[in-house]
């Protein structure tokens, strides 16, 4: 029983990924349908459950692992686990850094850890991100269910959810959700340093913080008990799983609805709410997902396209990052770059809106990124961290 495997799991961690290549990578960033971007504060969009849906899926992967682990001894627990975070978060900062040189007066520098901006200000290596985020949330939950039931392991996940919401209250009852008034953001602050934190809001802002990562170890949490009860649960009794996770999902779209009234649903602080109503959401989709593969078994191109990207999904998103920030630093005439040619001198003349030129550049590099995957899935090469 525990080695039954679900090819709808990696079919779900593999479109979660294309996904998140699309809306990382559009021809032009002022040209996207609104889908396709983030929420400005509160709020959701589509683009909002891309990285809540992959760190459910790191939790569904976790609970195929566990056993193993738990078999093999505490050493080999702490090696696994310890190797796996120090790597992701390793990767994150290498990307963060790379190429490692950029333009200053039209002239290759070094870009050191720290440097002055053009406007006196100073700039530096961003320190957080998405895969340290995927680091750090998955070496906790690890910790979580590798010496707790599941029962405890979801109480747990709970206490944390609102222990998170009582420090936001805390840190500033004022003002406790707003960009300024959110009390993690002077954590940040103070143990990042301004110069290492985003700022992409227009002020020294960390979406993938210190303190907003407590709830985002909820999400991994919650991924390995969705993944633990399916691998424990016969296939045979597949209507009966789907059921208990339907009613397991509705339920908690219902509870983030009355907490939304409360703790507004937002990404960026990623607040209780939020890890409610995107593993509700996060549920029904992979259970739709079970259905049609292992039900229905309504396989086909769709299904492979996506686990090729599900088979090597680390790889292929670190990937994602490394081709635009290359191919970005090469000048052609004009200013132009070679990651920018190919959308100004082919898909942004794709006739109709200009999003539609973007969105077509997005898909062409989701379709390149698919061919190395499918190129490394059919020789069985497959990267694990």
């Amino acid at each position: 029983m525990n080695k039954q495997r679900y090819h709808s799991l990696d079919v779900f961690r593999g479109a979660t990924v294309a996904f998140m290549i699309l809306v990382n990578n559009p021809g032009s960033w002022q040209h996207i349908y609104s889908p396709l971007e983030h929420a400005k504060w509160h709020g959701l969009t589509p683009t909002d459950l891309v990285f809540p849906f992959f760190l459910f899926a790191v939790g569904n992967a976790m609970a195929f692992v566990q056993p193993r682990l738990k078999a093999a001894g505490e050493a080999a627990f702490w090696k696994k686990i310890l190797t796996r975070t120090i790597l992701i978060f390793a990767i994150g900062i290498f990307l963060n850094w790379f190429p490692f040189v950029q333009w200053q007066n039209d002239e290759l520098v070094a870009k050191g850890w720290t440097w002055t901006r053009g406007d006196g200000e100073q700039g530096g290596i961003r320190i957080l991100g998405v895969l340290q985020r995927i680091a750090l949330s998955y070496f906790f939950a690890s910790i979580i269910v590798y010496y707790s039931r599941v029962r405890t392991a979801a109480i747990i996940g709970a206490l944390l959810l609102v222990l998170y919401w009582i420090l936001c209250l805390a840190g500033n009852p004022a003002d406790p959700y707003s960009m300024t008034g959110w009390f993690g953001n002077g954590i940040d602050k103070a143990v990042l340093g301004e110069a290492h934190m985003y700022h992409g809001e227009g002020i020294a802002f960390e979406p993938e913080g210190i303190m907003s990562t407590i709830p985002s170890i909820v999400q991994v949490v919650i991924g390995f008990i969705v993944g633990n009860f399916l691998r424990t649960n016969n296939k045979e009794n597949i209507f009966q799983t789907l059921t208990v996770l339907f009613v397991g999902a509705v339920g908690l779209l219902f509870a983030a609805y009355w907490w939304d009234l409360v703790f507004p649903i937002n990404k960026k602080i990623w607040t209780g709410s939020f890890v409610l109503v995107t593993s509700g959401l996060a549920i029904l989709l992979l259970g739709v997902f079970v259905y049609f593969i292992e039900i229905k078994n309504l396989r086909g191109a769709w299904s492979r396209f996506f686990d090729a990207f599900g088979k090597n999904a680390l790889f292929i998103y670190a990937l994602s990052g490394l081709f635009p920030k290359l191919l970005g630093m090469t000048r052609l005439s004009e200013g132009r770059t070679a990651w920018g040619w190919f959308y100004q001198n082919v898909t942004s003349r794709f006739p109709g809106r200009p999003e539609n030129g973007s969105l077509l550049f997005a898909l062409s590099f989701i379709f390149l990124l698919w061919l190395i995957a499918y190129w490394m899935d059919r020789r069985k090469i497959y990267i694990r961290v």
